[in-house]
């Protein structure tokens, strides 16, 4: 095998696609301090026992593991950076009331997550602590919402679910970790059959509420299905409410609904989201609220966010035009290198050309050039020079 042959799901980034992505970072961070979130930097890799506590169980699968060869511990590359952000909340800043942090890096899984993609995306994401409302739940979703304004991606669907729902429906019914993950399976899946066979010596309205949620989804008018169907479950009617509230603060997107749809089930414990858009064979955001995320660090509270894949993000958008950009001669003397500092200070992009590479293509749209009239080094725009 080749030494330059790099392992599956795992790429160089060039430059025009660097660019774009550096260049998407810087907005998306630039959004959340916008909005008041302070930049968290957590480590790549962790103790493999603080990685992997709590929520962070159902990340073994994906992440991967080594020896720390100072201390003999086992090690892990963090597969989320959720979990990290949670236990800074909890120990190193321990604030009362409000915490919003915002986070950006990479994150490395042992398997792709969905076709086609990368085993090293670069998280972004955004938490609130400390607010059990749904005004930090809606707040989470207009910063997401932004962040892909941000990005170019247009024509995006919101799709609203809260996991309370059935957990509700299973309030009271014994139910072993096997079973319960392979009742989720089946309404993922929206396998009616199996459903009811999982289901079979549970309750009537807990069987019956099961069955009805894989017809549950669509736009808003599912919400009213969804108040007579569940009719017998306590707490579904505000939880429908909760969803309603979400979708009519929304403006500008579509909004749909599906009440079977559990990914994360064991991460989230209220209203999930998940937003797509055309291009993208996954959702491009996911988040929701999930106060249980610090308990195992010491701190229950309340908390809601959301995470993207920047290189996902960058995949379905159309390439950004290449940045302007001066070229300039490569001379020895004083004054061109003086007058070429000058541009550079003002913040601009300055190439020079090395002798014999007047020709060559860069990663750059050089509209302006610098040259010698009158006796002072001036940049005039490449277009008039050529007429």
């Amino acid at each position: 095998m080749s030494a330059w042959v790099l392992p599956d799901h795992i790429a160089d980034v060039l430059p025009s696609e660097a660019r774009h992505i550096e260049e998407l970072r810087r907005g998306l961070l630039d959004t959340a301090r916008c909005y008041g979130y302070e930049l968290v930097m957590p480590p790549l890799l962790e103790h493999l026992e603080s990685l992997l506590t709590g929520t962070g169980e159902a990340l073994g699968l994906q992440t991967f593991k080594l020896v720390d060869q100072l201390s003999g511990r086992s090690l892990g590359l963090r597969a989320d950076t959720t979990p990290q952000v949670a236990r800074i909340d909890a120990h190193l800043l321990n604030r009362k009331g409000v915490t919003r942090l915002c986070y950006c890096g990479p994150v490395v899984h042992t398997r792709p997550d969905r076709p086609h993609a990368t085993r090293e995306p670069l998280q972004f994401g955004a938490e609130i602590y400390g607010h059990a409302g749904l005004e930090a739940d809606l707040e989470a979703l207009l910063l997401a919402l932004h962040c892909l304004r941000v990005a170019n991606v247009r024509d995006t669907t919101v799709d609203l679910a809260d996991v309370r729902i059935v957990r509700s429906l299973l309030a009271g019914v014994t139910v072993d970790g096997s079973l319960l993950q392979a009742i989720h399976a089946a309404l993922a899946t929206k396998d009616a059959g199996e459903l009811a066979f999982l289901a079979r010596d549970f309750p009537v309205a807990s069987r019956e509420g099961l069955l009805a949620l894989l017809q549950l989804y669509g736009d808003e008018s599912i919400l009213i299905e969804a108040e007579q169907a569940l009719k017998r479950t306590p707490g579904v009617r505000e939880l429908l409410s909760n969803l309603k509230w979400l979708a009519s603060r929304l403006e500008g997107v579509r909004v749909t609904f599906d009440l079977a749809d559990l990914r994360g089930y064991a991460y989230y414990s209220g209203a999930r989201f998940a937003i797509y858009a055309p291009g993208a064979s996954d959702a491009l955001v996911r988040g929701g609220r999930y106060d249980e995320v610090g308990a195992v660090f010491g701190r229950n509270r309340p908390a809601a966010g959301f995470s993207l894949d920047i290189k996902q993000v960058v995949g379905v958008v159309s390439p950004r035009p290449l940045k302007a950009a001066i070229r300039a001669p490569w001379d020895d003397s004083g004054d061109v290198h003086a007058a070429i500092s000058t541009l550079r200070n003002r913040g601009e992009t300055v190439v020079c050309v090395l002798p014999g590479h007047e020709s060559e293509v860069d990663e750059f749209h050089c509209d302006r050039e610098l040259v010698l009239a009158s006796g002072q080094w001036v940049v005039q725009a490449i277009e008039a020079i050529d007429n």
